[in-house]
């Protein structure tokens, strides 16, 4: 199996480790204000490597892997280190999905033999379970930073010149700086978000109530998610999606099979018009449709996407390229600016955590003279967490006929009805493989309970550019969803076993 890009390596700049002979001695009462082994503030003559601006993903993942390969860096965050994924994302939102999950398993117990009663969400044990997941992750990242030897610096910090940061009046000195602010939710023009009837996905995290109803304004990952979690929950849901599927990035047949879904599990929807206005009601929100309809519910949850985070940051001034608030980036993340480069939601890729993590430590690897690939990012696994879930690596049915051609191209859907784990589990669902004719594996698409941790193998098809008959030969043990995998591969390959295909 080959690769699927230019393999060709590209050695960076290497970064010499300044010479700390000549820093001078902290005392113990200047070491109370350190942040991770210097007194920044008062040091002038320190040169970082590297000096990162945000702590989240991209840029923990940079600071670690760069001190790892002997680089002296700075890292500084004006929040929590962990960024949105740990403390607004990733982890609170499947926190809450998966309490959603033990509601329903607790109400369809009886199908199980197993008796049990639902009384209903304590929601404020459940901020307590999810709030203390966060917390032990959090702890953990700060001691890896810690024993790393990363500079922590707690601010806000502002791009001053192309080699440095300023940090509440403190400036930072960097031979490179690295810009990773992150995403905040978007909204809307004339669309007020309160934090109280109109919200984003930050305030859902700590709502202090389960709404008996809710509008969620968008159908991609975030709402979906919440649409999903709020359901289990017992909130009375509908997803307003202005284009014609949910999840509309997705494969459209993994679109079609979550709506269906959603349908037999009662999530409302409405695809295909787009919102006009929002406006208060005795006891809610009202929700106007470009088409005259409308929608009421006690909050609308606004969701349609992360915006970057860069106005006032000094970035622009610095002379970075920008568009609509991204920076700009080459394919090894560095900017027009040669000691400038940015990696995360800052930029125009994938706004996944485990993107952001990987672009960062490209660019470590890169400053500290390692040879680095560029990341094919439709390799990157992507998975969206609602009930069921829906996981995909690789490209759409569509997209591989738009770049061979439809007569080069090869769909097989395995319906996990012929699963055996998937029965025990009581979840529908499909993989859906798309292969170039005669060659290789381009696209996996999953939906179904679990379906996220079946990914990573997928990937490795994906990323290996495997032949189906190649995967057929693999053994996958039994009784497991993986297994799907495998026989969808032995369907592909001309050898269906439990398959009609």
């Amino acid at each position: 199996m080959g690769s699927r890009q230019d393999r060709a390596p590209t050695t960076g700049p290497k970064i010499m480790r300044p010479d700390t002979s000549r820093r001078p001695v902290i005392d113990d009462r200047r070491r109370a204000h350190m942040h991770g082994g210097r007194d920044v503030a008062n040091d002038a003559s320190t040169v970082f490597d590297l000096v990162i601006l945000g702590g989240g993903s991209g840029g923990y993942a940079a600071a670690l892997r760069g001190a790892q390969l002997g680089l002296d860096v700075a890292l500084i965050e004006k929040n929590k280190l962990g960024g949105t994924c740990l403390h607004n994302g990733c982890i609170p939102t499947k926190a809450l999905l998966h309490a959603g999950e033990v509601a329903d398993q607790t109400r369809e117990a009886e199908q199980f033999g197993v008796r049990a009663s639902f009384e209903g969400i304590d929601i404020k044990a459940v901020h307590k379970y999810k709030d203390d997941v966060i917390s032990g992750l959090y702890k953990g990242l700060q001691g890896l930073v810690a024993s790393r030897k990363v500079t922590y610096i707690e601010g806000t910090g502002h791009l001053s010149s192309p080699t440095s940061v300023d940090v509440d009046g403190r400036r930072v000195e960097g031979r490179h700086i690295l810009l990773a602010t992150g995403s905040v939710p978007k909204s809307l023009p004339g669309l007020e978000i309160d934090g109280n009837r109109i919200i984003t996905s930050d305030h859902a995290l700590t709502l202090d109530r389960v709404p008996e109803s809710a509008i969620i304004l968008g159908g991609g990952v975030i709402g979906v998610e919440f649409a999903s979690a709020w359901k289990s929950f017992g909130t009375d849901v509908t997803v307003i999606e202005g284009m014609k599927h949910l999840v509309p990035v997705e494969d459209e047949n993994s679109s079609k099979l979550l709506e269906r879904a959603f349908r037999k599990r009662g999530i409302k929807f409405n695809l295909g018009t787009f919102f006009q206005s929002a406006e208060y009601t005795d006891n809610g929100v009202k929700v106007t449709l470009a088409d005259g309809k409308t929608f009421e519910a006690e909050v609308l949850l606004v969701a349609i996407g992360r915006g970057p985070v860069s106005a006032g940051l000094g970035y622009e001034q610095q002379g970075v390229a920008m568009d609509r608030g991204y920076v700009l980036v080459d394919e090894y993340m560095r900017t027009n600016v040669p000691t400038i480069s940015a990696v995360g939601d800052l930029v125009p890729t994938l706004q996944l955590a485990h993107v952001g993590f990987a672009e960062g430590i490209l660019v470590a690897e890169r400053l500290a003279g390692l040879k680095t690939v560029p990341i094919d990012y439709d390799g990157v696994p992507r998975v969206t967490y609602c009930h069921p879930e829906v996981a995909s690596v690789g490209i759409t049915e569509a997209k591989a006929k738009e770049i061979y051609g439809a007569d080069k191209v090869v769909a097989l859907k395995y319906n996990l009805a012929g699963n055996g784990k998937s029965k025990i589990l009581k979840t529908a669902g499909e993989i859906k493989l798309v292969q170039v004719k005669d060659g290789a594996v381009v696209g996996v698409h999953m939906v179904g309970d679990r379906m996220g941790e079946q990914v990573g193998e997928a990937q490795l098809i994906y990323n290996w550019e495997a032949l189906p008959a190649e995967v057929a030969q693999l053994i996958h043990a039994h009784p497991t969803q993986n297994e799907a995998l495998g026989e969808a591969h032995l369907a592909l390959a001309g050898k269906p076993l439990h398959s009609h295909d």
